[in-house]
């Protein structure tokens, strides 16, 4: 008889370098590979992509590994640090860019190449704008945290040392965003590894607060303020070009 126990434990390696990697790949695939297709094109591939993506926890841990799966209980622990983490972070963000980057004209070109990208996608109006903005910012977020911090680090810390899986896990996160941010502000530019690293401080809070209170309600709401406020940003970046 084969032992399923052992069988799923050795296979834990390879499914968890793969859900470190995949979201990078992804991104890498409808940001850049496919950059000049019709809109439709890459929505369906990010569309695929996010259902392999967010799919692969629970069949592993429900359907591979037979654990039960539970959606936790509403609890406060741990949401008011979240909350008070990113009210910090999404202020400094805002007066940077409020007081410096926006009058200086530093993002101009930034703004240019957000503007393009969203009209790609097909959002070419401010109520489309919202409704991503929405999606991202509650769903979206809600989904990341189950993806990197309930599966991927929540499976990583029995692998190896607590501040390894924080580290590691926060890592991948950041590397799908490094994308991102260099086909906006260019990879020689200083601003791209500024904000890459510092998406890498949120997630190892993320992944801490998560660690700490046991539960991805702190991490969640803090996760969907920070993006509520990039999304703030961001359309204030695109809104002269019409996006």
């Amino acid at each position: 008889m084969v032992d399923v126990g052992k069988l799923n434990r050795s296979a834990e390696w390879p499914v968890m370098v793969f859900a470190l990697a995949f979201p990078a790949t992804l991104t890498w695939v409808y940001f850049v590979a496919l950059a000049n297709a019709p809109a439709w094109t890459q929505q369906m591939a990010y569309s695929a992509g996010k259902f392999i993506q967010f799919s692969l926890p629970a069949a592993w841990v429900g359907l591979v590994c037979r654990e039960r799966l539970r959606w936790p209980r509403p609890v406060s622990q741990g949401c008011w640090l979240g909350v008070r983490f990113s009210a910090i972070v999404v202020g400094v963000m805002a007066a940077l860019y409020f007081a410096w980057l926006r009058p200086s004209g530093e993002f101009a070109a930034e703004g240019e190449k957000m503007a393009e990208k969203v009209r790609g996608i097909g959002i070419t109006t401010a109520a489309a704008y919202g409704v991503m903005a929405i999606f991202y910012s509650l769903v979206h977020s809600l989904l990341e945290e189950y993806y990197w911090r309930w599966f991927v680090f929540g499976r990583m810390r029995s692998l190896m040392p607590l501040a390894s899986a924080i580290v590691i896990s926060s890592l991948a996160f950041m590397a799908h965003h490094v994308i991102v941010l260099g086909c906006y502000f260019g990879w020689s530019n200083g601003w791209t590894y500024f904000f890459s690293v510092a998406t890498a401080i949120g997630g190892g809070f993320w992944a801490w607060l998560y660690h700490r209170s046991g539960s991805i309600y702190g991490p969640w709401i803090s996760h969907l303020l920070m993006d509520a406020g990039i999304f703030g940003i961001g359309y204030d970046l695109v809104r002269s070009v019409g996006a």
